[in-house]
């Protein structure tokens, strides 16, 4: 059976385990009518154009995990940012981790999906944020809500700072042949209050894993968000993130996505413009090799004046591994006075490295400032020389002109641990022995 009629069966055992009679049950049903209609993207949709996902479809998943799965701390626990006290929320096979996990309600929640959607208290909240930024046409985000039932739900409300960061952990455990997980994320932020979340997904042995995960962020009035997604899996995991975020006025959200690891990994990342003076940035940095494969698709939608974005990207592509990066900057009429810059740089180390470019600009506003800019090319053979003539090795040198080439991204994150983490990664990756692993 094929990955989409088994998919389709499984809703009707899906509908079986929640409750029909819920207001939800109308969203679900609308969003597994136009997965069926749609299915799963192939290369003819332009979205898709560069990416393929016939070899991973052709793996028989497991849609539901026939039990819970154990684990414990000390085997993990080098995937969680230990070095400084932080909220958890950790899921195991998709399910929730009661002693990985260290949540609240004191003030804030950082909590479960399967509350949230579930009890009465949660009702209005959700009846208000879930699924309303989604794209509700793109037939992986349909196929994500109509099996939406577990994932982090974070409310910050009005005027409150989270006292420390909060870590949402998805692991998978390999004791299924191969398994399908579709997270999905819910992050309210009110007004002016501020969060910092990292999000990671990693597979704990090889086999194979696709993990098809939806997150909606909504920003309100001078809110600040700082989310950080950490991508390090191992060479058997494929990830479809889709992320939407919503912004109000004078708000500032920043994603920033470290791509390292996986088989295949596609970054949806779309923002939308709800007010003025606000701010988005989107950064990233791709390390890969082998035949490993990211996508990076970015829409920044500016619909009111004053509003600023930076995108900046960048990439090292060794090996036969594919690099994609489509951004679109759209500026619609009444945005005036915009301020929006793309930058997606890359370099590839083998002939036979790929990257696959297309910064896009829409605009329909006539006072604006708006740039885009993409190089492709190869190490600085001058500067290589000129650093091995002051006695540094040659493979020294390359990996410190290839960290001098990601450091503008990794100056951006705040959280000084993670920075140190996400640092000795990219050493690592480099070739250059640093601190720990991970």
């Amino acid at each position: 059976m094929e990955l989409k009629e088994k998919l389709l069966s499984s809703f009707m055992a899906f509908e079986e385990r929640v409750d029909v009679h819920s207001e939800l049950h109308d969203v679900r049903t609308a969003a597994i009518k136009n997965f069926e209609n749609k299915g799963f993207p192939t290369k003819k949709d332009e979205a898709w154009k560069y990416t393929s996902l016939n070899a991973i479809l052709k793996n028989d998943f497991t849609v539901f995990p026939k039990q819970e799965n154990a684990v414990e701390f000390n085997h993990v626990k080098k995937y969680f940012l230990h070095e400084i006290d932080t909220y958890k929320v950790v899921f195991i096979d998709g399910v929730f981790s009661s002693h990985l996990s260290s949540t609240t309600h004191e003030g804030i929640d950082v909590c479960l999906m399967s509350s949230a959607l579930t009890k009465p208290k949660y009702k209005m909240v959700i009846d208000t944020y879930f699924n309303q930024i989604a794209n509700k046409e793109e037939s992986l985000t349909s196929l994500n809500t109509a099996f939406a039932i577990e994932g982090a739900y974070i409310n910050i409300p009005k005027s409150k700072v989270a006292d420390k960061p909060i870590e949402i952990m998805y692991f998978s455990t390999g004791n299924e042949a191969a398994l399908l997980v579709q997270p999905r994320n819910l992050v309210i932020v009110g007004e002016n209050s501020h969060v910092q979340i990292i999000e990671r997904h990693q597979s704990l042995n090889e086999n194979p894993v696709l993990t098809n995960s939806v997150t909606e962020i909504f920003a309100q009035k001078r809110a600040i968000v700082d989310y950080y997604k950490i991508q390090n899996d191992t060479l058997e995991a494929n990830l479809i993130d889709n992320t939407y975020v919503s912004q109000q006025k004078e708000s500032h959200v920043s994603v920033h996505t470290f791509s390292f690891g996986g088989n295949l990994t596609r970054n949806n990342l779309n923002f939308y413009h709800f007010g003025e003076r606000l701010t988005s940035t989107l950064n990233g940095i791709t390390i890969i090799g082998e035949k490993q494969h990211v996508d990076h698709y970015t829409l920044v939608k500016h619909s009111a004046p004053n509003c600023e974005s930076f995108q900046d990207y960048k990439g090292i592509y060794a090996d036969r591994s594919t690099g994609v990066f489509n951004g679109k900057v759209y500026v619609e009429k009444d945005a005036q006075k915009t301020n929006a810059f793309q930058k997606s740089n890359n370099i590839l180390l083998s002939d036979k490295a790929t990257i696959n470019a297309k910064p896009q600009l829409e605009i329909f506003a006539d006072d604006v400032k708006c740039s885009h800019g993409c190089t492709v090319g190869q190490l600085d053979e001058t500067a290589m020389f000129y650093m091995q003539q002051r006695g540094i090795p040659k493979k020294e040198a390359k990996a410190l002109l290839m960290y001098a080439f990601s450091n503008a991204v990794i100056e951006n994150i705040k959280i000084p641990e993670l920075k140190k983490r996400i640092t000795t990664i990219i050493a690592t990756k480099l070739g250059v022995k640093l601190g720990f692993d991970l």
